[in-house]
């Protein structure tokens, strides 16, 4: 039978090692959501003049395969906040079905499958993304909150958390403008072009910044939820932790 201590040195180190793992998946995703905002927002260009040309083409092929990493992405995450087996394998038998219909479907160079209703698909698509996506804020949030002490998974669980916020309600109003095309404002072609502008305006939104547009009312009163919770989070999430003293590696680590 192990002794105490020995008990207690092997939950520290479980602990640790899971604090690290963490911190990996929280950076890997960071890295990705960057690449796909900053790539989605300065790329579209020659989508939004002629979303058929070979450089459009192009664009669309690369985002679709950071798109389908960033997924996979947080399915690896959300392994980090549950065992739960059947949660974890209905999101990942959910994203894999999802992401794969809809690449086949939309996959710019040709069409491995023919989708009749373009719309429905883009509906269904992004319909069975956005509370995905909800689900591992909320997880992600309560491992953020958790804790006596401040540890760099934390402090790249904020940021990606803030970032997936942005690109989450990005998928939200392209989900309604998909519904009721012309939703921001203006008539953009479904797909990538109405996604780039979608989460553009997110990040406008969530950065107090005058988006340009004149949305839905429907969108409009969301846009406002959106800035209200960017505004919170800033706040909770600097008291929180700063409020924490710093986990000396010498010590093991707390376990949340």
């Amino acid at each position: 039978m192990p002794s105490p201590l020995f008990s207690k040195l092997s939950k520290a180190l479980s602990v640790t090692e899971l604090n690290r793992e963490k911190t990996k998946d929280y950076r890997n995703v960071v890295i990705i959501q960057v690449i796909i905002v900053v790539f989605g927002l300065t790329l579209s260009g020659p989508i939004f003049d002629d979303s058929g040309s070979n450089v459009s083409k192009f664009i669309i092929t690369v985002f679709s395969f950071f798109g389908a990493l960033y997924t996979y992405l947080l399915c690896d995450m959300l392994r980090n906040f549950t065992g739960n087996r059947l949660l974890l394998t209905v999101i990942f038998t959910l994203l894999t079905i999802t992401i794969g219909i809809g690449i086949l479907a939309e996959f710019p160079y040709y069409k491995v499958i023919e989708i009749s209703n373009r719309q429905a698909l883009l509906l269904t698509v992004h319909g069975l993304l956005f509370p995905i996506e909800i689900t591992v804020i909320a997880f992600a949030i309560r491992d953020i909150f958790s804790g006596s002490h401040l540890t760099p998974d934390k402090l790249w669980g904020a940021a990606c958390v803030f970032l997936m916020v942005g690109i989450s309600f990005g998928s939200l109003y392209d989900l309604l403008t998909i519904a009721n095309p012309g939703g921001l404002g203006r008539e953009i072609e479904l797909g990538f072009p109405n996604y780039s502008e979608c989460v553009n305006y997110s990040f406008c939104i969530l950065g107090g910044l005058d988006p340009g547009l004149e949305p839905i009312k429907l969108i409009r009163n969301i846009s406002t939820l959106e800035a209200v919770w960017g505004n919170l989070y800033g706040m909770l999430i600097i008291g929180k932790l700063l409020g924490l003293p710093r986990l000396n590696e010498n010590q093991g680590s707390t376990p949340a």
